[in-house]
């Protein structure tokens, strides 16, 4: 088998989560703020991602951090461009690690209108999909937001999630679409049935070789997203922790049959960049473990 059929075995089958290390330009300082580093320790982009390249090395090789409970790890497109322990991310991801590589796609969100954002064009996405492709990336994240209950909005998001998923599909790997319902939305629960109605709509048009992720909010009706969990074309569904606390995330998570994380900030909430390695690990494990129990409901 190859290193994708691998890969895509793993996501569909085995226990544990996606972990989100993909903050980009706009979330970067925020993330590093929480992980105890201000902004005074860089004067630049590129000395910013140096810092946070850092802090994402010192997650991935972390004895803690490994293919036992973490399928898939989600990078920043810098990320991928750069090397682990002496080797390009995606391949010490896959092969020191057996955790599978995918890459954060989208250039952004778009102002909001009709009550959603929808994303910003992506005008180089082929050739970035191509060299993703040949660095052993395995899939694609891109992320839109609704805000409000909006049909016409979430019928405008999906679409453009679908229509860009089907071009990934096309390149080789999988994509994940992360129609991100705002955990603040005022009728959260109204913007959901809305939101399931059109994926299920847009997963029954796929061919049977047109395989997805979804990424979504944990919903206010427990296992709400069972009838896209079983679809013949979905790999896995996954959730995004929004802002929710990590307790919370993996309180509403247990709750949802075979729905696993794919968290990020609740992922390193409690790490610091001044804790000793042994420090950093053990509450990286705990993080882990916490996440992957709640995931294997």
């Amino acid at each position: 088998m190859s290193d994708f059929d691998d890969q895509l075995n793993k996501m569909a089958t085995a226990n544990g989560f996606i972990a989100a290390l993909d903050q980009s330009g706009g979330s970067t300082p925020k993330a590093l703020g929480l992980y105890g580093i201000g902004s005074d320790a860089w004067s630049n982009d590129e000395e910013m991602f140096n810092v946070v390249h850092q802090m994402r090395t010192r997650i991935m090789t972390s004895p803690s951090f490994g293919g036992d409970r973490i399928l898939a790890a989600i990078l920043f497109e810098n990320t991928m461009d750069r090397d682990v322990d002496g080797r390009p991310t995606p391949d010490y991801l896959w092969n020191v690690k057996n955790v599978a590589p995918i890459l954060k796609v989208d250039k952004g969100l778009a102002d909001e209108e009709d009550g959603v954002q929808v994303m910003k064009p992506m005008p180089e996405l082929d050739e970035l999909l191509a060299r993703g492709k040949q660095k052993g990336i395995f899939g694609t994240k891109m992320r839109s937001v609704i805000k409000r209950a909006s049909a016409s909005g979430v019928q405008a998001v999906v679409a453009q999630q679908f229509e860009i998923g089907k071009r990934i599909v096309a390149a080789g790997l999988v994509p994940i679409i992360e129609p991100e319902v705002d955990i603040n939305c005022p009728d959260k629960a109204a913007a959901e049935d809305l939101l399931k109605a059109a994926l299920i709509d847009h997963l029954n048009a796929l061919t049977a070789d047109e395989r997805v992720i979804f990424k979504l909010t944990l919903p206010e009706q427990d296992n709400f997203y069972a009838e896209c969990i079983e679809h013949a074309n979905i790999v896995r569904v996954v959730a995004l922790s929004g802002g929710y606390s990590r307790e919370e995330s993996n309180a509403r998570l247990s709750r949802n049959n075979k729905m696993v994380a794919s968290f990020s900030r609740a992922l390193t909430e409690g790490l610091a960049a001044q804790q000793s390695d042994d420090e950093f690990s053990a509450a990286l494990d705990a993080s882990i473990e916490s996440i992957c129990q709640a995931s294997m409901t």
